[in-house]
């Protein structure tokens, strides 16, 4: 609207005309809101509020006499309270840009005033002093014409020629340069030993990947090896098999044809062998029995022979006795006991045969002249049966007579 006038935010507006403002200001103040200003009867005018920067590089003289070229940077602005603005809208607001100027100029006074007062090591290392010392001083001087200071930077200090400040580095120069090089020498062995660390530890894993490596080399060789074998070891396993069942079957055949031999050889032998001895032992006991009989039969030939003969032969004993001087004391009872042991002679020869018969073994033939009478048969007395020998009351003229008798082709003869 024509007449209406408003300030931007960092910006104050100054209406002059009118009445006064506020402590009898020839100009009202007007900040953050608009205004309606009356055409020709009044006048604005705007004076900032933002931040202004002045750079100061002066040369100052320490306590010590040293001089020094300090730079540095101040950042000011134009207070917001009313005072500030009217103080400062009437120093600055026809050249806002003496305010830098004269900002610059009054912290140089202060740092000349205040480096004076301070020697190089306070200044080189109490930078923050010095900055708070001079706006300390200058804050009541800049209020006076409506600034206010936000900060203040030693930029720089520099000692020209004179080498004061190198110097005075110099032994913290050393000692950083020492320390730097026992850090260096540190750092450098302690770079070695972990480059030394770092090669045991490559050896080692490259000694474990070695062994590693081997163990799986040789647990490959020994599965390959084992496949490699599994295949004949299949084989004669399969063979072993093999060689066992013909084996079992080998050993059942030769069982079964033993039992086929025992069958068809060994049982019909022993068989045989039975039946042949059965045979034998029937045959020996035909025999036995035969040979039994036989020999049963030719004694009963023989006693029968014997028995036959005996008459004859006590005859032919008796026919001896004819042509004998015998002399009989007793008569009847002396011939009698002649004839008794005549008799008993007879059966004593008898039983003789017969035992010598018995003697020569069972079953053999006795067909020679002896025992079928073919040869002599000599007959030797014998005491009678009575068991006494054969003579009378008295003696023949002979004397003890005995009697003899031989059998065979020729006649018994009596002596």
């Amino acid at each position: 609207m024509f007449g209406y006038r408003v300030p931007a935010p960092d910006e104050a507006m100054l209406i002059s005309g009118g009445r006064r403002g506020l402590g009898g200001a020839p100009f009202r103040v007007v900040t953050g809101h608009g205004k309606f200003v009356l055409p020709v009867f009044r006048k604005t005018r705007f004076l900032t509020l933002a931040m202004c920067e002045s750079e100061v590089t002066e040369t100052c003289v320490t306590k010590q006499g040293i001089a020094l070229t300090v730079r540095a940077v101040i950042a000011f602005k134009v207070g917001n309270d009313t005072e500030s603005i009217v103080n400062a809208g009437q120093r600055f607001l026809s050249d806002q840009d003496q305010m830098s100027v004269l900002t610059g100029r009054i912290f140089a006074g202060h740092l000349r005033a205040i480096i004076g007062s301070m020697t190089v090591e306070e200044i080189v290392t109490e930078r923050q002093k010095l900055a708070a010392e001079v706006l300390d001083t200058s804050k009541s001087e800049m209020a006076k014409i409506g600034l206010i200071v936000d900060s203040l930077q030693i930029q720089s200090i520099d000692d020209g020629d004179t080498g004061y400040i190198e110097a005075m580095s110099a032994p913290h120069k050393a000692a950083i340069q020492r320390q730097a090089q026992i850090a260096q020498a540190q750092a450098t062995q302690a770079s070695v030993e972990a480059e030394q660390v770092a090669a045991r530890n490559q050896a080692e894993y490259a000694r474990q990947t070695a062994v590693v490596k081997a163990e799986y080399s040789a647990e490959v060789d020994r599965a390959q090896a084992k496949a490699a074998q599994a295949g004949p070891l299949a084989q004669a396993h399969a063979q072993q098999e093999v060689l066992a069942a013909q084996t079992e079957l080998a050993l059942r055949q030769a069982k079964l044809r033993q039992q086929q031999l025992v069958a068809e050889i060994v049982k019909p032998a022993e068989a045989e062998a039975e039946r042949i001895r059965v045979l034998a032992v029937a045959e020996a006991e035909r025999m036995k029995i035969q040979a039994e009989a036989a020999a049963s039969y030719d004694r009963v030939a023989l006693d029968r022979m014997l028995i036959d003969q005996l008459p004859q032969i006590v005859k032919e004993a008796a026919g001896g006795l004819a042509g004998a001087n015998v002399n009989v004391l007793n008569g009847a009872d002396g011939l009698g006991e002649i004839a008794a042991g005549l008799v008993g002679q007879g059966l004593t020869i008898l039983d003789s045969v017969r035992q010598n018969l018995s003697g020569s073994g069972q079953g053999q033939d006795r067909r020679d002249g002896s025992a079928k009478g073919s040869g002599p048969l000599e007959l030797q007395s014998y005491p009678g049966a009575s068991g006494k020998p054969a003579r009378g009351e008295g003696e023949s003229s002979a004397g003890e007579g005995t009697s003899q008798a031989r059998t065979g082709e020729g006649p018994v003869t009596l002596d």
